[in-house]
């Protein structure tokens, strides 16, 4: 799912190429993707968007006559931007705006359909779509370890709530924590101020690091490249490979459909954190020491 440092190089993209232009026209292909229809997606064509805006995991497109349209990626969501007369590769889009000088599209890849548009009217029905969560990279240490504080859960799953953080998911969750050195499943009721102030350090050098990365690849250009698994992570995706700060292979925590990566030698000194599935099957045979697995 993008996250936020890929939604905001998405919105940075959107503001090059269509703040200031009216769609020509708007089309959905799929009758799952429209979430509202009032106002009509026809009292946004001929009207000129006037800003791009980031609420949490969400795109905003508002116009003028304070009308918006929020879109939401979910997993597999991804804009593409054609230039006119070019079309999008693969399966057909489910939304498509079209503009004089090229077309926006709405792309998800496989099957399930959970990518979202939603047209709202006014400052009021915007904000009732907001989860609420703080924001990493301007919250003070204090007001970020207040939200940490705010309810008693792990780190992994306070960080990826939208309602206690904007933006932050299940990559970005993972090399938060590794860049903290803290385990992915400690309590944040257990969390020692140096621990919090740690965390947020890391909280804010991750994010911009990997926004200013992601900047510097997009350039002038629209983001063709979006993913959750990128060589330069370092516990992300990487299970089973060597860590590149201590060399001990990385761990996972696996769950539904997501995991969780961290180093046990860099983030929980040296134990392996039980697989909620896995380490139930092998019981006693479950290496618990990560020089049990090395």
């Amino acid at each position: 799912m993008p996250e936020l440092p890929d939604i905001v190089v998405y919105v940075e993209a959107l503001e090059r190429h269509v703040v200031g232009h009216a769609p020509t026209a708007i089309r959905v292909s799929s009758p799952f993707l429209l979430r509202s229809v009032e106002p009509p997606l026809s009292a946004f064509v001929g009207a000129p968007i006037e800003r791009i805006d980031r609420l949490g995991k969400r795109i905003v497109l508002g116009f003028t006559g304070d009308r918006s349209l929020v879109l939401h990626l979910m997993i597999a969501g991804r804009l593409r931007w054609r230039a006119p007369g070019k079309k999008v590769a693969g399966r057909g889009p489910l939304a498509t705006f079209e503009f004089a000088h090229g077309a926006l599209s709405l792309t998800e890849a496989g099957t399930k359909r959970r990518a979202s548009l939603t047209a709202v009217q006014g400052r009021a029905a915007l904000a009732a779509i907001d989860r609420g969560g703080t924001e990493p990279l301007t919250a003070t240490a204090a007001e970020f370890a207040a939200r940490l504080r705010s309810e008693n859960h792990t780190l992994r799953r306070t960080l990826t709530d939208p309602r206690l953080f904007s933006g932050i998911g299940n990559a970005y969750s993972d090399e938060i924590l590794h860049a903290a050195r803290l385990s992915p499943l400690k309590l944040t009721s257990r969390l020692t101020d140096e621990e919090a102030e740690r965390l947020h350090q890391a909280t804010v050098t991750t994010l911009s690091w990997w926004i200013a990365h992601l900047r510097r690849e997009v350039g002038n250009g629209f983001p063709e490249t979006v993913t959750a698994f990128r060589p330069e992570m370092k516990v992300h995706g990487r299970f089973g490979e060597p860590c590149p700060d201590c060399g001990a292979p990385v761990q996972r925590i696996r769950y539904a459909d997501n995991e969780t990566n961290y180093c046990a030698r860099c983030q929980t000194e040296g134990r392996r954190l039980a697989d909620r599935a896995l380490s139930r099957l092998l019981k006693e045979d479950w290496p618990r020491s990560i020089d049990e697995v090395e």
